[in-house]
């Protein structure tokens, strides 16, 4: 029996090591078609990262073929993407045609992508370290899944992440380690390359054993995976001791050197540092160069056996970061050297890999080129019969109804203070949509008027936890209780974080099946913090709802550093995100609504809403009619008349300084118009796209924009103002050449009351006035 288990073992590494081949040698391939074969036409480097890849394919083998089970989801690190498709070109998910594209239009794209691949990709990759910590954030939101009863714990996967050693010096790792403590993270594996060198040099030697401290204060279990099977078996023998402690003593620089120079290098090396100890040069004679170097860069990240062991052990759900020593480039010629990151084999070298390899002339696409039948038809009955191959294709949630949501009452309210009652009303209802809303914060729930909920629906933790000044007693806003069933997750002061736990919550529908709708509030100034983050939740089309507030000059007595000036143009600019900047109460009602329903669609997104802390007087509406424009991004408050010359477009906080303007201007500019813009965003991306149908050949209606400033006369002028950079509206008066005025804040705020700042920035309405005489007086 014995010898039966031992057979099959040894017939599992072997079948590994001849997949780790072919994924090496497809990596490879791709790249250098792309780089070398592929016609260019403008002269430009395609690049790849062979090294990269080379270090990753022993690891990728025994985990994709070995220890992934179908509920498992993994972000690759960036520079392996050409090892996943490999891995999926074996699989049959991936077509040839698309990997000798391989960085090109409608080809393979450099970096793991969830929206632009065609293979299943679990995480976007490419900035690296956000693709680390999303699988953290991930198996956060599977326990919220697993408490509220979407998924049965018996199916929960383990959220892996396999990295780069540089990753291991982005801040937001360690940001991630933290929140992840807190949560009692579980299920989630990160597996390090640790071939010690980054872009620009080595990784500095001192650093390693500090991992194993930090970690393993957070938490984690650390597994390292230093020798391989050969080493280990070498140190047992007479002299192997001293080598050992050679090895662990050599710093990072010089292994990489000796790697690249060869076994002749090598023997010189040791024989130099050690050959006197006993025993040791007669181990090194029982090698010739070549078994020699193979035996030194046998580390534990390219031994097969080695690593399907650790996997293999760690059968639960602790947290577990796995370090397998590797050597960059490693099977390569570039292994070792010091600019292997970037660099790559040139025809010569290639041609000597793919004799290296065994593949055939004509044969480098064949997935099993160069190997016999019975072999071939081995390797691919075994990859069909991996557990990755049954995994299914992702799910599509159910829609959530959104019904109606009515507007808060009050003669003066702010949007603020309008979402937290709209928030609050939902999660009082009996509607699926209270049910299905999660809100998050990086620790400024109250300020952010997420509070109402929160007492409503609870915190959550997967373990209950009493609020202690509750149960004391004592008076409190606050009624935060923290159970399974709770539905917001609070978060620490980094927008990193925070960002990247609305991108997994977001994701929630093609992960597990289950559409959650996330809603994340945040100071408006500091979206800034988070920016990395947020691009990466839109670009793997993650849908949340995100909440910048309060906003602006407007929060006076704060200062600059809280004063927002250019979240309008990045809400403008992030694609997979539509921005809003709504002034009245019963506008945020209506854009809400529409966002928990955008947030569902196929062809939908992400939502920002700037919002305000100032209290303005609502406007009385005669009917609903403005309501399909203001979803379209802006309206008539007041329309204009015939053959108007002038018009005010404001948006958010400042409506009263614009009404107050309108009302004084309309005396002497009879049909002046004042244009409520709801969202610049929306507005300018419809006018972006009638000129692209134009120059496409497409007939498309005018924009809604060319629409809105068609009521207005040819050549008339624009005054147009906001609460932040004046360039968010300036740019309308090139929709029909009309004259601007622009007023908004491009400078950094200070302190002061709302009248002083608004008057020294130029919002009030006595700004808005000299800017309306500006034009007209200009020549």
């Amino acid at each position: 029996m014995a010898d039966t288990i031992t057979q099959t073992r040894a017939d599992l590494v072997a079948t590994l090591e001849a997949l780790e081949k072919r994924l090496l040698w497809l990596s490879a391939w791709t790249i250098h078609n792309a780089n070398h074969l592929r016609p260019k036409r403008d002269g430009l480097k395609v690049g790849g990262h062979q090294a990269s890849c080379a270090s990753m394919t022993a690891i990728m083998s025994a985990l994709y073929f070995h220890a992934l089970r179908p509920q498992d989801k993994v972000a690759v690190k960036p520079h392996a993407g050409p090892v996943l498709h490999a891995i999926h070109y074996l699989l049959g998910e991936q077509t040839r045609e698309k990997l000798e594209r391989f960085r090109g239009l409608g080809g393979v794209q450099s970096y793991p992508s969830r929206t632009k691949d065609t293979i299943p990709v679990d995480f976007s990759t490419g900035s690296v370290g956000l693709g680390v910590a999303v699988t953290a954030f991930s198996s956060l939101v599977q326990d919220y899944l697993v408490a509220h009863g979407q998924v049965r714990e018996e199916d929960a996967g383990r959220m892996i992440a396999l990295m780069g050693d540089a990753e291991l010096d982005e801040g937001n790792i360690y940001e991630c380690l933290i929140e992840g403590y807190k949560h009692d993270l579980r299920n989630c594996w990160w597996v390090v390359d640790y071939n010690r060198q980054s872009l620009d040099s080595t990784t500095a030697d001192r650093m390693f054993r500090r991992f194993d401290d930090i970690f393993e204060t957070c938490g984690w279990r650390v597994v390292t995976l230093k020798y391989g099977k050969l080493q280990r078996e070498a140190f047992q023998r007479p002299g192997g001791k001293a080598i050992e402690e050679w090895i662990d003593q050599c710093p990072n620089a010089d292994f990489a050197v000796l790697t690249y120079q060869g076994g002749a290098a090598w023997r010189a090396r040791l024989m130099a540092d050690i050959g006197g100890k006993a025993q040791v040069r007669k181990l090194l004679d029982s090698y010739d160069d070549d078994a020699l170097a193979a035996l030194m860069t046998n580390l534990g990240g390219h031994c097969i056996e080695s690593l399907i062991d650790a996997f293999d052990a760690c059968d639960d759900d602790r947290p577990t970061l796995f370090i397998a020593y590797t050597v960059k480039g490693h099977g390569l010629p570039l292994a070792g050297h010091k600019d292997n990151h970037s660099g790559m084999m040139n025809p010569p070298q290639m041609e000597q890999f793919r004799t290296l390899m065994g593949v055939p002339e004509g044969q480098e696409w064949e997935p099993w080129g160069g190997l016999g039948d019975n072999a071939a038809a081995a390797l691919d009955a075994f990859v069909k019969a991996s557990p990755i191959a049954r995994k299914p294709a992702e799910p599509l949630a159910p829609m959530v109804a959104v019904p109606a949501l009515p507007a808060p009452e009050g003669a003066e309210q702010s949007t603020q203070a309008a979402f937290g009652r709209i928030l609050l009303d939902i999660a009082k209802s009996g509607e699926e949509l209270a049910d299905r809303i999660v809100t998050t914060a990086p620790d400024v729930t109250q300020t952010t008027n997420l509070g109402g909920f929160v007492n409503q629906r609870g915190l959550f933790r997967r373990q209950e936890l009493a609020d202690v000044f509750q149960k004391a007693k004592i008076p409190s806003a606050q009624k935060w209780s923290a159970h399974g069933a709770g539905q917001h997750i609070e978060l620490g002061i980094a927008e990193n974080n925070f960002f990247i736990m609305l991108a997994s919550l977001g994701l929630a529908g093609p992960h597990f099946g289950t559409r959650l709708l996330p809603v994340g509030t945040v100071y408006d100034p500091f979206i800034s913090r988070g920016l990395d983050a947020l691009n990466y939740g839109c670009y793997q089309d993650s849908r949340f709802l995100l909440v910048g507030t309060p906003s602006g000059l407007t929060l006076a007595a704060e200062g600059g550093a809280h004063q927002s000036i250019n979240t309008p143009l990045i809400g403008m600019g992030q694609p997979g995100l539509t921005a809003f900047d709504p002034a009245f109460a019963d506008e945020l009602a209506l854009i809400m609504g529409w966002s928990f329903d955008h947030m569902q669609r196929e062809d939908g997104g992400s939502v920002y809403l700037r919002l305000s802390t100032r209290a303005i007087p609502q406007v009385s509406r005669e009917n609903d009619d403005w309501q399909a424009d203001a979803l379209k991004g802006g309206y008539w408050l007041k329309k204009p008349g015939p053959d108007a010359q002038a018009a005010i477009a404001f948006s958010g906080v400042v409506a009263p300084e614009a009404l107050a303007a309108w009302e004084q201007l309309a005396e002497d500019l009879p049909g002046i118009g004042l244009l409520n813009v709801t969202s610049p965003d929306l507005l300018h991306r419809g006018w972006s796209a009638r000129r692209a149908a134009r120059w496409n050949g497409q007939k498309q209606a005018p924009s809604h924009a060319e629409a809105l400033l068609g009521a207005l006369a040819p050549g008339a002028g624009l005054v147009t103002v906001l609460d932040g950079s004046p360039g968010a509206l300036s740019w309308l008066g090139g929709v029909k050449g009309m004259r601007v005025s622009p007023l908004g804040t491009d400078r950094f705020g200070q302190t002061g009351d709302l009248y002083d700042l608004y008057r020294t920035y130029r919002l009030d309405a006595d700004a808005i006035i000299d800017a309306a005489a500006e034009l007209f007086l200009e020549d």
